[in-house]
């Protein structure tokens, strides 16, 4: 990522873990803890597993309810 910050607005519907840790602050290993644990459910694409987030479960541990909801 580049080092312009991200905006809630801006953000694509399915976050990578680095674009998460961003937003949330943290580390890229807390972001993968926090999926195992079940806090933050992760979307496995591609054969290798990466790891993709939804944009609703990352404004939700923000405090932010989207639209519609």
């Amino acid at each position: 990522m580049t080092n312009q910050k991200l905006s809630i607005d801006s953000l694509p519907d399915l976050l990578t873990v680095r674009e998460v840790a961003e937003v949330l602050r943290v580390s890229p290993l807390t972001i993968k803890r926090w999926g195992k644990r079940g806090k933050l459910p992760a979307i496995r694409i591609n054969s290798r597993g990466d790891r993709r987030y939804k944009k609703e479960a990352v404004l939700w541990l923000l405090g932010i309810q989207t639209k519609g909801e």
